[in-house]
């Protein structure tokens, strides 16, 4: 394994006015705003490669103000990050930048956002999130997701849910927080989809798993778009796939 391949776009949607979604690539970072096509990057396996995706807290003010807090914290610290600890670290700090920027701004008050992503270490990789935006694995045996959504059961005959049971930030008074985080063996040829709620609320895993096995990188990532678009695009959507190359 010598690289690591990042393909990532960002698009509002069909409903939203505008992008609170933000996206981080190690030193890259993509905040509210849209790429017109998928980008990839690509990067050395064996430093340390923060990707991730933070979806701003929609009904409550500055969304994407907390969402891009959130990447560019998790940009600067990326390149020191080293284990699970670390990691959980990181995330405390984000969730305190976040209430932090609301002190003295009242328009900012309660403003929250998830977040959602992998850390590449040369022995070990690890998938993390808070919220429901989400991870998965997709490899030989098919899409697997590996976050853990922080939210209640859809109810009878949904599939989906809009409520969220943890955030960084998301309220008045400061909260801590309890990540999510596993860790993994990476392999070659092996892909994670960091992605925001926007992608897979409107797109079942089963559509998202077969067009991943039919596709990859910059065509895989156009290919999930249109599926969200084509189902209405209801909310921002955003995602990033991480491929381990050789």
């Amino acid at each position: 394994m010598t690289y690591i391949a990042v393909t990532a776009l960002s698009h509002v949607g069909l409903v939203r006015e505008h992008n609170e979604d933000s996206l981080v690539i190690g030193p890259w970072t993509l905040c509210g705003t849209v790429t017109q096509n998928p980008q990839t990057l690509v990067f050395p396996f064996g430093r340390p490669l923060v990707v991730a995706v933070a979806d701003g807290l929609g009904g409550q003010p500055a969304g994407e103000v907390a969402s891009e807090l959130v990447v560019r914290q998790l940009s600067s610290l990326g390149p020191s990050l080293d284990c699970a600890e670390a990691v959980g670290d990181a995330l405390d700090l984000c969730n305190d930048a976040v209430y932090a920027a609301t002190d003295g701004r009242p328009d900012l008050t309660a403003m929250g956002t998830t977040v959602a992503g992998t850390l590449v270490l040369a022995e070990s990789l690890l998938a993390f999130n808070v919220g429901d935006s989400k991870v998965f694995h997709a490899g030989r045996d098919g899409l697997r997701q590996v976050s853990v959504d922080d939210s209640p059961p859809p109810a009878p005959g949904h599939r989906t849910t809009s409520a969220v049971t943890q955030v960084l930030g998301g309220s008045r008074g400061h909260t801590a927080i309890t990540p999510h985080i596993g860790t993994f063996t990476p392999a070659e040829g092996d892909r994670y989809l960091v992605c925001s709620d926007g992608l897979t609320d409107p797109v079942p895993d089963e559509a998202i798993e077969e067009l991943l096995r039919l596709h990859d990188d910059g065509r895989a990532a156009f290919e999930l778009w249109k599926a969200a678009i084509d189902a209405g695009g209801p909310d921002n959507i955003t995602l990033a796939l991480v491929r381990i190359g050789s």
